[in-house]
């Protein structure tokens, strides 16, 4: 098993104060003799179309010593677990989850902007303290 993101706990909590349960704490991928875990998997409930949606995020705390290393780390991560889950859980949409501070000083300038267009980036943009969930974006 992995270990936790330093901002597990926070985007748990920030998760079921929007209304998410969550469903695996890790969700697990398996492809072939390879074993994957995506941080979260959440489902929620949503009462108007009588479905439910699902999602698995990916926590990323961008304190390595290259803001650029961990966002390719980031976005390879994504993209491998995308990949599985369009295979083994279509219904699923991946979201990487990152804080305001690094979607404001990263993804909000033109590589960011980039990798979120090219990439379809699916991002859950949450803060720490309060742990709530700022934006999220699809």
């Amino acid at each position: 098993m992995p270990a936790l993101d330093m901002y597990h706990d926070a985007v748990k909590n920030a998760l079921v104060k929007d209304g998410w349960t969550i469903s695996h704490d890790p969700f697990h991928l398996r492809w072939g003799k390879k074993d994957m875990y995506v941080d979260l998997g959440a489902r929620q409930f949503l009462t108007a179309e009588r479905e439910e949606s699902k999602i698995a995020v990916e926590i990323k705390s961008f304190i390595g010593t290259s803001e650029m290393e961990d966002l390719k780390y980031a976005v390879g991560q994504f993209i491998l677990y995308r990949a599985v889950m369009r295979q083994t859980d279509p219904a699923r949409t991946l979201y990487l989850a990152v804080r305001k501070m690094t979607y404001d000083s990263l993804f909000e300038e033109p590589i960011g902007q980039l990798l979120i267009a090219d990439e379809n980036l699916n991002i859950i943009i949450f803060e720490a303290q309060s742990e709530v969930i700022v934006q999220w974006i699809s």
